[in-house]
């Protein structure tokens, strides 16, 4: 059975955007020598996955300039909402706080992390 299209990136497809906002709008060339840094590629199979990664509306290609500049057509924020909101569905049934306690108790927080989850729990007490 066929897997279906997913409009979620990819690890490869995440270091590509990670690449993209961080170093703004790039050739593919550009995103190769990146790329390589942590991953040996083909240039070919880089400009194949930018393809790709178009037509998931993931990035998206200026051509009127030469050569094409790419541009992330999704903020690391957006991505980043996406990618969790999988992960909570998936993994926790949909129980974001799980995910939250898993993630509070698995890694160590500093103290001005645990700070910030403090202002966000008293705004969240203070909208109820």
């Amino acid at each position: 059975m066929a897997r279906s299209a997913s409009s979620q990136p990819t690890e490869v497809e995440l270091q590509i955007l990670r690449i993209l906002w961080d170093d703004g709008p790039s050739i593919a060339r550009h995103v190769h020598n990146q790329l390589q840094a942590t991953k040996q590629t083909t240039y070919s199979t880089t400009v194949k996955m930018l393809a790709v990664m178009l037509e998931k509306g993931l990035v998206k290609r200026d051509e009127s300039v030469s050569p094409q500049v790419y541009r992330a057509a999704v903020s690391r924020d957006s991505a980043g909402k996406r990618l969790v909101k999988e992960l909570v569905d998936k993994v926790y049934d949909g129980a974001a706080m799980s995910l939250v306690l898993h993630a509070l108790k698995g890694a160590q927080a500093s103290p001005e992390e645990l700070a910030e989850v403090r202002r966000l729990l008293d705004a969240m007490e203070d909208r109820s």
